[in-house]
């Protein structure tokens, strides 16, 4: 959970071109690792878009910069800056895709509730539904979409008035089903006492070693960043123009922040090694 919060957070502060790039590659490694060709298919037919968007739209619209590259129709400039600047933006919103896939691939209910069962039992529950309904509400829909085809109500059949009102009944019953399903869990969490005083929680988790020594290591790891970047060391302007710092200090946090976000990668990978050996 700290590697996510501070994975997802750095990649929406930090706007200097290496942390962007790394961010986005470490992203995208881990999110290949974890869901495979699923991943590859969500990066070519959602997230190149997006990026290719986001960087077209902003020089478009945004015109600072002092180095004018040509004039728009309009008579607007076109400037690298806001180029470059878009190309960043594109790759900042991206990166925080993939990692918020990355998250909901690992930090299942089961581990949330873990962590906050005891402490907020009700805000647990609540964010744990909440994690999880969008997935569950898509395979549903898929469901009934399947079985009122079977029954010839299916949104490609008939005039355009009949598939709309096909998809309306579709989303009605999908939409039916979350919210019985919402009442039955919270009666079934309240029928077995969860949230009480002294109620005690099965878990097939267990902190031990390896995990002391790697939340220290997550902790260094994220504290060398913080204060390097609060000490001036990943500061970089885009406007009036492209600027930032390049010191030894600044690649030594380039360094702590690709070995930070490449820990997953690093361990699955030992393991995988391991386990062919």
């Amino acid at each position: 959970m700290i590697y996510f919060v501070l994975a997802i957070g750095f990649s929406f502060v930090f706007m200097h071109p290496v942390c962007l790039g790394v961010s986005l590659v470490c992203g995208a490694a881990y999110m290949l690792l974890l869901d495979g060709r699923k991943a590859l298919r969500f990066g070519l037919l959602f997230l190149l878009p997006v990026f290719l968007a986001a960087a077209v739209i902003n020089p478009t619209f945004s015109h600072a910069g002092a180095t004018i590259l040509s004039y728009l129709p309009g008579g607007n400039p076109i400037t690298l800056e806001s180029i470059q600047y878009g190309i960043a933006a594109a790759c900042m919103l991206v990166t925080v895709i993939a990692w918020f896939r990355c998250y909901t691939a690992v930090m299942t209910s089961d581990k949330f509730v873990y962590l906050f069962g005891r402490v907020i039992p009700a805000l647990s529950l609540v964010l744990s539904m909440a994690l999880r309904f969008v997935p569950r509400f898509t395979a549903q829909m898929k469901a009934v979409a399947h079985a009122q085809r079977g029954v010839g109500r299916d949104i490609s059949q008939g005039n355009p008035l009949r598939r709309a009102r096909h998809g309306i009944k579709i989303l009605s019953i999908t939409i039916t089903w979350a919210l019985e399903n919402a009442i039955e869990t919270a009666d079934s969490m309240k029928s077995r006492g969860y949230g009480l005083p002294g109620r005690s929680a099965f878990s097939i988790f267990r902190f031990d070693r390896r995990d002391r020594y790697t939340l220290i290591f997550l902790l260094l790891c994220g504290a060398y960043v913080i204060t390097g970047a609060a000490l001036g060391g990943l500061r970089y302007l885009y406007f009036p123009l492209a600027m930032g710092t390049w010191t030894s200090y600044s690649f030594s946090i380039f360094a702590v922040y690709l070995v930070f976000l490449a820990m997953p990668l690093i361990a699955n990978g030992k393991e995988a090694a391991r386990w062919k050996r």
